[in-house]
Order: structure tokens, then C-alpha cells, then sequence
């Protein structure tokens, strides 16, 4: 694709070619804020090691300081400038799930600025499966560390459309590089302790990373006291302007509970939307096709100015789980019917 470029309320918005991708490094080793595609969702991206960079993120985003950042690498090289140490186990998964939508939480190097990693004393780092990102990082020449490019506690921008339309004139650059192939945030492991934790499930699932490590992989259960350790934990996230109601449960029952709760708000004269009635559930493709469409789904239903958004659950077997999370965090209410 030929290089172009325009802005938008004072955000260049750059439709990726070697000039534009050069262009956008620049911003990023200036100190800048530049969003990028990855296969996940768009990330906000800046030098890793710059710390007034990383300030300017959490400024722009309105995001709480505690709330850490992944570091996102080009090759296995920058892993080791920001890690202290890499254990065997986190090596093999590099090479078996990198690049990909994995980010492993390690003990972190000095170079990491504390805004990076909100203190603790460690970093997650991932190798994003997208060409435009990678080559934004190698042209950088830094590690970029990059939370999701939108305003904080809104859904996931998975184009750039999203990106500009929460931070148009907040942020320097966004590069278009379509719509995001997953759709739902990396799968967050956490190789410090005796055991793999999963801290935020994702598009590498749980099932997956036990079998290819032929031992148990935890769920992660934050106590709410300590600092959260991962993107994600801490705060309600992924929520659209109308409060989202999810229902779980039985399938017969959750269909005939929403059905009836959906009744009651159009005699209301409330414009309403079933999120995910006509996804393909307890299949795997249709599990994948809801996890790559739902933050596209949710910006919808506000662009349409519907007024209460129902949601039914999903198995939380695989990318479920991931699915589930993020309807959770939307969620003002979960009913089990």
C-alpha cells in the first residue's frame, strides 16, 4: 500500500508503507504517542525506556497508575534489555507461540522504568503477530510498551476508526493497519512462581499452554489487596456507553430469561441489543468469530445510541474464557437464570 497520510483534530492518521512506518518511529523515539495494529487489538504505543513517553500514556488514556503495561518486542533480544532473567520454560514458548497474542510475565530489568511496570518487579513482554507493529519496533529501535489505544474502561479499538474516535488530537500518530485478526487482548502468563498462572485469559488458551508445557496451568485469582500484576485485573474494563447485562446459565433458560428481559425494556420504548444471540455457541468457531467481533459489536451499539445492551454467556472452555472475562468486566450486572 502506497504511503498517505492525513490528520485528524491534529492526529496523523497513517496508512502504513516504509514512510509512513519511518514516520512513526520517529514520533516514537521523540518521545511521542503513536497507536499501531497488532493481531490482537490496537496498542498505544511508546519508548519502553523513555519514562515521561510512558507518562504520557497514562495521561492520555485517563488510566490508573497501577494499572501495568505490556512491553512489545521485535526479537528475542530486546526480551533480554528488559528482563533480568529468562527461565527455560518462558524461552520454549517464545519459540513455540511468538510472535502471537502470549505475553509472559518476567522479573524485569533495570532498564524498565517503574511506570511500565507500576512498580512491581516485574514486566510482561510479548512479540505482537502483526507486520505493521513489528516493524514499527524494529524501525524504533526500542521496545514499545503499549496498552490498548483507547480511553480507559472503554472497549478495545480493533481499527483505527476505534483509535481516532477516543483519542483523535490526544495522541500524535495512529498507523491503519485494517481491522485486528483476534480481536480480544493477549493471554497474560505469569512464569515467576513454582507454577504458570494465567493472569488475563486470551487468544493462546489455557488448554493450549497445558498442553504444550505438559503440567497445569493456574487461573489467577487477584485478592484485590496487593497491586494487580496484569493489565486488566483490577478495574471494570471493555464497557460500552449502555449498561451490558450478561446472563449465564442454563442455555434454555439464559434464551427465555433474555427473550423476556428484552420484551420488557422495548415495551419501555428502550432501544435494545441481544450482543451475541447470533454467534454459533459451544462451537469453537463461533466462540472465535463472537471473541474477534466483540469490542466491534459493543462501539456499534453505541454509535447506534442503544440504550441496554443483553449479553448471554458462552462455555469458559478455551477462547470462552477470554470471551467471558471481557463480558464480565463490561458487565453492570451478571445473572445466573
Amino acid at each position: 500500500m502506497a504511503d498517505t497520510f492525513h490528520r485528524v483534530t491534529g492526529t496523523l492518521w497513517l496508512h502504513p508503507g516504509r514512510k509512513a512506518i519511518l514516520k512513526a518511529a520517529r514520533i516514537i523515539c521523540a518521545g511521542g504517542l503513536v497507536a499501531f495494529p497488532t493481531e490482537t487489538v490496537y496498542g498505544l504505543g511508546a519508548a519502553a525506556v523513555n519514562p515521561a513517553a510512558v507518562a504520557g500514556i497514562f495521561a492520555v488514556k485517563g488510566r490508573p497508575a497501577d494499572n501495568p503495561l505490556i512491553v512489545h518486542v521485535a526479537d528475542q533480544s530486546q526480551v533480554d534489555r528488559i528482563t533480568s532473567s529468562v527461565p527455560e520454560k518462558a524461552r520454549y514458548l517464545m519459540e513455540k507461540f511468538w510472535p502471537g497474542p502470549l505475553s509472559l510475565v518476567l522479573p524485569r530489568s533495570s532498564a524498565v522504568p517503574d511506570q511500565v511496570s507500576a512498580g512491581l518487579s516485574t514486566v510482561a513482554v510479548r512479540m505482537p503477530d502483526h507486520p505493521v507493529a513489528l516493524q514499527l519496533i524494529d524501525a524504533a529501535g526500542v521496545p514499545i510498551a503499549a496498552p490498548s489505544a483507547n480511553r480507559s474502561g472503554r472497549p478495545s479499538p480493533t481499527c483505527a476508526r476505534h483509535v481516532l474516535s477516543d483519542l483523535a488530537g490526544r495522541i500524535d500518530a495512529v498507523l491503519d493497519g485494517g481491522f485486528c485478526r483476534v480481536g480480544l487482548e493477549s493471554t497474560v502468563l505469569d512464569l515467576t512462581g513454582p507454577h504458570p498462572v494465567i493472569l488475563r485469559p486470551g487468544g493462546v488458551t489455557r488448554e493450549i499452554l497445558s498442553s504444550a508445557l505438559g503440567e497445569p496451568v493456574l487461573r489467577s485469582f487477584w485478592n484485590g489487596v496487593a497491586a494487580p500484576p496484569s493489565p486488566g485485573m483490577k478495574y471494570r474494563h471493555y464497557s460500552p456507553m449502555a449498561p451490558l447485562i450478561l446472563a449465564t446459565g442454563p442455555r434454555i433458560r439464559r434464551l427465555r430469561f433474555l427473550d423476556n428481559l428484552a420484551a420488557f425494556y422495548r415495551n419501555r420504548g428502550i432501544k435494545v441489543c441481544l450482543l451475541n444471540q447470533a454467534f454459533d455457541k459451544g462451537r469453537v468457531e463461533g466462540e472465535q468469530d463472537l471473541a474477534k467481533r466483540l469490542y466491534r459489536e459493543l462501539r456499534r451499539c453505541d454509535d447506534e445510541h442503544v440504550g441496554i445492551i443483553l449479553a448471554e454467556g458462552v462455555s469458559i472452555r478455551g477462547i470462552g474464557a477470554a470471551v467471558m472475562n471481557r463480558l464480565g468486566k463490561a458487565a453492570v450486572r451478571v445473572i445466573r437464570v
